[in-house]
């Protein structure tokens, strides 16, 4: 029996478009389909080849971050001889009497001491007013409001050296220095500024309805702050205290100028006094034990809030 083609000359498709020859019929790719596979290959490539050397790159500054901090740390219970004549193999045993040499007769426990002191108060301190004054420009309009909110960014670029002679002048007429609370105090006045711009902009993102809903329910503007806004701005406190941390836990300058007694010192000047102490006699693994110990605190802290902190960066981001 003989077969036919079910499509004639001059009978249309389903489609609309007129039935072409016999060879046509069978095909399923065109020219231009080629070229968007081909075009889709080469980006696959592309994205594979940039992603190998964008987590290349990543390996490699992590063991260049991670590599002095493990060092550090090994080298803390090697012995001075061990340290110059094999400083790069592991130590024979744990010597914890380094550690215990520099919490002891290097005073490190008590400059440790100190340091938690007076950053736990400067910590509370600058985020309970940061946060009060960073919602009140955020949340309220009034007179002045963008030339207060200027005058905490200008603090930003204002170096502090400029401001180490008048600002020992002004403590010493306060009775405030060589004091712990003169330093926090200090330490307060030096976060604001940063601290206020962080939050102004996270309170901007925050919903105005959650405020409303509780001024509605007779909630009074303290209430609505410390029981409302507060809890629902974590992430950026916690943020802004990480921070903030760092830069007071390793803060220098300022402890050097105004905190001069042996017994109010803290974690860096004590660091700097026994590697300056050690003249020949040369304690380098207590040195080393020392600076872990100032160092430790710091990386415990981060990796504790690690998402916090990515939370809080990247909050507001996406509307």
């Amino acid at each position: 029996m003989k077969t036919t083609d079910t499509a004639s000359p001059g009978v249309e498709d389903p489609s609309g478009s007129p039935a072409g020859p016999g060879p046509t019929l069978g095909k399923t790719s065109t020219p231009a389909s080629a070229e968007r596979s081909k075009g889709t290959k080469g980006s696959k490539g592309e994205g594979a080849t940039l992603n190998v050397f964008s987590h290349g790159m990543l390996i490699v500054w992590a063991i260049m971050v991670v590599m002095p901090l493990l060092w550090a740390v090994m080298t803390s219970f090697k012995t001075d001889r061990a340290i110059f004549t094999s400083p790069w193999a592991l130590p024979d045993k744990l010597h914890f009497e380094n550690w215990s040499r520099a919490w002891t007769e290097a005073h490190m426990g008590d400059y440790f001491l100190n340091t938690v002191l007076v950053v736990a108060g400067s910590l509370v301190g600058t985020l309970l007013l940061g946060s009060m004054a960073a919602y009140v420009l955020a949340r309220f309009d009034f007179p002045g409001n963008r030339f207060i909110y200027f005058l905490f960014i200008g603090g930003m670029s204002f170096p502090i050296i400029l401001a180490l002679v008048p600002l020992f002048y002004v403590m010493q007429n306060m009775a405030l220095l060589n004091t712990l609370h003169g330093l926090i105090l200090v330490y307060i006045a030096y976060s604001l500024p940063f601290t206020v711009f962080f939050l102004t902009a996270f309170f901007r993102t925050l919903p105005t309805s959650v405020a409303e809903a509780a001024f509605v329910d007779g909630a009074s503007h303290t209430r609505t702050f410390f029981q409302v806004m507060l809890p629902m701005a974590k992430p950026g406190l916690i943020s802004v205290g990480i921070f903030n941390f760092l830069g007071q836990w390793n803060q220098y300058l300022l402890p050097t100028v105004l905190n001069t007694e042996p017994e109010k010192k803290v974690l860096s000047q004590g660091l700097v006094q026994l590697a300056v102490s050690q003249g020949y006699k040369g304690d380098w693994s207590g040195l080393f034990a020392g600076l872990v110990m100032a160092m430790l605190p710091v990386l415990a802290a981060y990796i504790v809030f690690q998402r916090q902190v990515v939370a809080g960066l990247t909050a507001g981001a996406v509307k």
